[in-house]
Order: C-alpha cells, then sequence, then structure tokens
C-alpha cells in the first residue's frame, strides 16, 4: 500500500505520518516512511538547493526539473522497490505537490506536469492521498516557528518566504486535486487540534481499507451477511 501526505507549508504532515507509521506497525504492517525531496541520496543533495532560502535565481523550469529528478531516483531506488517487498510507503510529498505547487502556483501547465510526473514515476500512484488543509497563514505560522525551534529558517525557509497570493493559490490547487479524485484523495481538517488531526487520518486510512474488503491488521472484513463460523 502507497499513501502519501500533501498540504501547504506548517499542515502537520510529518506528525500525522508518523503517527499512522505507528500505527500500521503495531498492526503487524511492515512500513517504510519517506519525503520528497530528500528520500534518496540524490533528493537530500537536491533538497538542500530547493529549500535553501539562500538559493537565488532558480529559475521556475529549473525547479521543476530538479524536483522531477528527485521523484525519478526515489521512485526506482526507495518506493518501488519496498511496495515489491510488500511494505506499506508513507510518503511526505509526490507528484500533487508538483501540481500544486509548480502547477497552481507558479502557473506551469497542469497537463504538461501530469505527464511529467507520469514520465518520472512510470505512472506509480498513491492509493490513498491524505490532504492537511488549513488557513494559510496559521500553516506559514507554524511553519515559522518550527523551523526556528529547529534551526531551519535558511535550510528549509525557501517556499516559506514566497507571498500569500503564492500560498493561497497552493492551497487551491490543492483542493482543486481534491475535487478531480475524491476516491483517493481524503481531505483532513488540519486547523483542528494534533489529537484530532490523527484521529481523521485513521478514519480515513480505516475507510479506504474497508473499501476494499480489508482491515487495519490486513485481514479480510467478511461480507454483510456472511457467518464467520461457516
Amino acid at each position: 500500500m502507497f499513501i502519501s501526505f500533501e498540504g501547504i507549508e506548517g499542515a502537520g504532515k510529518t506528525t500525522a505520518l508518523n503517527y499512522l507509521a505507528d500505527l500500521l506497525q503495531s498492526r503487524g504492517h511492515d512500513c517504510l516512511s519517506t519525503r520528497e525531496p530528500g528520500g534518496c541520496t540524490l533528493g537530500r543533495n537536491l533538497r538542500s538547493i530547493l529549500l535553501d532560502a539562500r538559493t537565488r535565481h532558480l529559475s521556475g523550469r529549473a525547479e521543476l526539473f530538479l524536483f522531477l529528478a528527485d521523484r525519478a531516483q526515489h521512485v526506482a531506488e526507495i518506493i518501488r522497490p519496498a511496495l515489491e517487498a510488500g511494505q506499506v510507503v508513507l510518503c511526505d510529498r509526490y507528484t500533487d505537490s508538483t501540481l500544486a505547487y509548480q502547477g497552481y502556483g507558479r502557473g506551469q501547465d497542469i497537463d504538461y506536469l501530469r505527464r511529467l510526473n507520469q514520465a518520472a514515476t512510470g505512472g506509480l500512484q498513491p492509493e490513498l492521498t491524505l490532504l492537511f488543509d488549513l488557513p494559510v497563514r496559521c500553516g506559514l505560522m507554524r511553519a515559522g516557528e518550527r523551523n526556528r525551534a529547529e534551526g531551519l529558517i535558511l535550510v528549509e525557509g525557501r517556499f516559506d518566504s514566497e507571498s500569500l497570493d503564492f500560498h493561497e493559490r497552493v492551497r487551491q490547487g490543492y483542493r482543486a486535486l481534491a475535487e478531480e479524485e475524491p476516491q483517493r484523495v481524503a481531505i483532513v481538517d488540519a486547523a483542528q487540534p494534533p489529537e484530532d488531526v490523527v484521529l481523521q487520518c485513521r478514519s480515513a486510512l480505516e475507510a479506504h481499507l474497508h473499501a476494499r474488503g480489508q482491515s487495519l491488521d490486513g485481514t479480510a472484513i467478511p461480507e454483510e451477511g456472511e457467518d464467520d463460523d461457516t
């Protein structure tokens, strides 16, 4: 199973990802937690360029292809082998980030970006995407507090410094993507307290598994009217 976590800056994706990884592991699943950019060796090098607030004069096209290079290597080296080995992969950002940030945020053609994502991933898509949605100002405030606390203002703050209008376009882009694929994308109200956010994530995961006839521990759910003793 492949689950991606998406949202604007400061949405709380990492906290929820760690919660679900612990939950799934407690139910007997072998989980791999990863992220973009930075989930592989190449990605870690590219992350230092893409997210560093001191990176200047990076064109929109160059930014796009650096993210895609990270994704292509990440899928080939990390994600696809893990899925083939039967692991549950939980990924902090994936293809929807490109559509939201470089598409809706930067104004690049969405259909073009979809084709590039397809090429970079070989068509690999998450089965479930959790979209953490909250007001832009709230998210940016959280992101700033987090980066200050962890000493990451410069090395992780490049997108935080974008205009409010940019982040509003990204947020609306994410919501548009969720409307296009409601079977895959579940919207999580990330403005709620953390304990409520993780409960929403658990409910979304359980609903996804139930639709596949499975439970959290991987066992099949008996069909309605089926007698467990037969």
